[in-house]
């Protein structure tokens, strides 16, 4: 049977030695001191240093513990994915090289396809694939991790929202008089006319984008993960837009924005009552919610932006006219948002610069699993590492209906029971 790599025997270790282009060293480690895999991950380059193995040549020690280094952590890896007591004796055993997924689960959707591969490693070898079935087994702290995970994000989605609302309401407070300080120069403000009507059309992007998106969200086959994923994105940005609205208040962009400064609220319990319906009416106009002040960056821009790259990323590349149409209502809401004389064009521009990249840089390290590696990285993104830990790097785009039958049945059945 195809081991766990703790579990491999001197032979495997010659196997993976060999692949790794250390097959001179097979009959020092394997033959003479039985090195297992055991062993193997808990070798260190002090070990290879000094007797009884000693190492001769200095690139030969730097390379190997190089690679035992990411043996180690794809060992980790492997165990953190399946959620795996290595002591449970039940479990389905795994090699670490070619982890792929016939009929087993690794998420709270609990069945991938036979042929998706989670996990791609350096050897080949149909040795250290895993098996063709996995026994029936009840992935219940599987499941409960995803979804305390996911709850864990909707909860910081719902503080970020609420923060960024209370720091709009102030912001408002603080909004430069017009008669006083005009509007900033601006190249596109100053050269393109006033559409009373853009910021209409720019929500009504937005609010195409997220149809679009929820549609993918549906039938995604990991629809929990990317729930997840654009809770944890859109609070990360909104949270750095409620800090970069409050520090510096810009003059009112457009002189036909009605910004009363007379409209103060005279207790945190006002201020409270007003953030609550900024949240409840999801800030837009088309809701009735008219804001001043939070100019610096665009919160339309930033959704339009990551609208655009979740339904780019999570739908297959051959989907050509959905990315182009994406892209399209992408460029035309950013447009109409300036448009409006409602933002500047740095608002806009740093909004699509920023959302863009927290939105790359969080799925290049969450599809090359970096945080594994980087201390550095888990103290910088601390949520990323909890969000992903159990996520095996890229996710498959496949589709498939939320409910199956199997899945009616076994809500039905204790029911039915139950009754009897």
């Amino acid at each position: 049977r195809v081991m766990y790599i703790h579990e491999w025997g001197c032979e495997e270790v010659k196997v993976w030695l060999k692949s790794e282009g250390f097959e001179k060293y097979s009959e020092l480690l394997c033959e003479k001191h039985e090195v297992d895999g055991d062993v193997l991950l808990s070798l260190t380059e002090k070990d290879l240093r000094n007797p009884p193995l000693q190492f001769k040549k200095l690139s030969d020690i730097k390379k190997l513990w190089r690679c035992l280094k990411l043996l180690q952590q794809k060992s980790k890896i492997e165990r953190r994915v399946l959620n795996v007591n290595i002591t449970n004796k039940e479990f389905p055993t795994i090699g670490v090289v070619n982890l792929q997924t016939p009929g087993c689960s690794w998420h709270a959707n609990r069945y991938l396809p036979h042929s998706v591969k989670l996990l791609r490693f350096n050897l080949e070898s149909d040795q250290y694939k895993m098996a063709n079935s996995c026994p029936k087994h009840e992935y219940l702290s599987v499941d409960l991790l995803h979804n305390l995970s996911l709850f864990v994000s909707f909860l910081y989605a719902t503080f970020v929202s609420w923060v960024t609302a209370y720091m709009m309401v102030l912001v408002h407070e603080r909004v430069p008089d017009k008669q006083k300080y005009p509007p900033l120069p601006d190249i596109f403000l100053d050269n393109v006319p006033l559409i009373p009507y853009a910021f209409q059309l720019a929500e009504l992007c937005g609010l195409s984008l997220a149809i679009v998106w929820l549609f993918i969200l549906f039938f995604h086959k990991h629809r929990m993960i990317l729930l997840r994923r654009f809770f944890s994105i859109a609070s990360s940005v909104f949270l750095l837009r409620s800090v970069t609205i409050i520090v510096t208040s810009l003059s009112v962009p457009g002189q036909h924005l009605q910004c009363s400064v007379t409209a103060m609220y005279h207790s945190a319990w006002q201020r409270f009552v007003r953030a609550t319906e900024i949240v409840a009416g999801f800030g837009m106009t088309l809701t009735g919610v008219h804001t001043c002040g939070d100019y610096m960056f665009s919160g339309h821009t930033a959704y339009l932006t990551l609208f655009n790259h979740l339904i780019t990323e999570y739908t297959p590349s051959k989907y050509y006219r959905l990315h182009t149409f994406s892209w399209v209502l992408n460029l035309f809401g950013i447009f109409f948002v300036l448009a409006a004389h409602e933002h500047y064009s740095i608002d806009v521009v740093i909004a699509f610069y920023i959302t863009s990249r927290i939105f790359l840089y969080y799925h290049m390290l969450a599809n090359t699993r970096c945080y594994w590696y980087s201390k550095r990285v888990k103290i910088w993104f601390p949520l990323l590492s909890y969000f992903e830990c159990n996520v095996p790097g890229k996710i498959p785009n496949e589709y498939c209906w939320p409910v199956t039958r199997s899945d009616v049945k076994r809500w039905i059945q204790p029911l039915y029971k139950k009754n009897k």
